[in-house]
């Protein structure tokens, strides 16, 4: 079994994810947007089909596939460990930039003359 990492990873598969957060989309749409064959997005499907990232209902002949939000939980669970680093980094250069605006007034531009 991957883990929901292993199945990010794959460009593909992102880009069909990225699509899906829209709205569901069809085999052949996915294929049409995406520029890819249709076996390897059936395959790709599949994967994230398997892992808990899409679900798929049948539409007439149509198979629509949605996202599914639980296994983004795990990565998101992930991610905040570095997310609070990044919000404390980001939060400490605004404090600087800030700091230096009030001290170091704005210079105006002068044109030169020709």
């Amino acid at each position: 079994m991957q883990s929901a990492f292993e199945i990010i990873a794959e460009p593909n598969r992102r880009a069909i994810l990225s699509l899906l957060i829209s709205s569901e989309r069809s085999v052949g749409e996915i294929e049409r947007r995406l520029r890819m064959a249709q076996p390897t997005v059936s395959k790709h499907l599949r994967v994230l089909r398997e892992a808990g990232f899409v679900e798929s209902t049948v539409d007439a002949q149509r198979r629509l596939y949605r996202l599914k939000p639980e296994p983004f939980h795990e990565v998101g669970a992930w991610l905040a460990q570095f997310r609070r680093l990044w919000t404390a980094h980001v939060d400490a250069l605004e404090r600087h930039l800030d700091r230096m605006s009030q001290s170091t007034p704005t210079k105006r531009k002068t044109r030169r003359k020709t």
